[in-house]
């Protein structure tokens, strides 16, 4: 089969493009969480966060909603949190959780996309930005079920390790509720009142 003149420079190209986007990836793995490993020995960093929620999402599938694909659930998780490449992890419960979510934050977040998905061949960025913003947005019913993977997965790990960032940041059963109970019931309200009911030795009845 012939080729065009310039193809294997385009192909070449291409592959130096994702292989750049894969090696900045891994920076991900450097950026350390507020949560803490299952058995308390240190904290996750937000690598293992995104593959951790890429697996809840295969296992608690059964917890999804009407018309949510688990395909694209997993692809929003494991690129969520890229952009904590240059922002870094806002715990939402710490003194500084005010700024989880603020206007300064969501366009330093924009600016990491548009920077890290832009190392890609345009195709793909093209596609990882919009996943990544459907994701942010928590409009379609596959991104309402990624968020209520992403916020719940911290609760398991700190229940899990006696308490974890809840004893650390001294949070109450109202903040646990309005920061992480109404985004996990709005996508998953069978998994929230399980896990809600495990939280009781922390926080009594909400």
């Amino acid at each position: 089969m012939e080729t065009g003149p310039g193809e294997p420079n385009v192909a070449s190209d291409r592959l130096a493009r994702q292989m750049a986007f894969l090696a900045e990836a891994d920076r991900l793995k450097t950026v350390l969480r507020a949560t803490t490993l299952c058995d308390g020995s240190r904290q996750e960093n937000s690598g293992e966060h995104s593959w951790h929620l890429a697996l809840y999402a295969m296992v608690l599938a059964d917890q999804a909603g009407p018309g949510v694909r688990i395909d694209r659930v997993i692809r929003m998780l494991l690129l969520h949190d890229l952009v904590e490449i240059d922002v870094g992890d806002v715990p939402i419960h710490s003194a500084n959780g005010q700024a989880h979510g603020s206007a300064e934050i969501l366009a330093a977040e924009r600016r990491a996309a548009e920077r890290i998905f832009g190392l890609l061949p345009p195709d793909l960025g093209h596609d990882f930005r919009l996943l990544w913003e459907e994701f942010e947005a928590a409009e379609t019913p596959d991104a309402v079920f990624a968020k209520s993977l992403d916020r719940v997965q911290p609760v398991m790990q700190n229940l899990a390790s006696g308490g974890g960032t809840w004893i650390t940041y001294g949070v109450t059963s109202e903040q646990l509720e309005s920061r992480v109970g109404v985004k996990v019931a709005r996508g998953a309200p069978r998994l929230w009142a399980w896990v809600r009911d495990r939280t009781r030795t922390y926080f009594g009845a909400a």
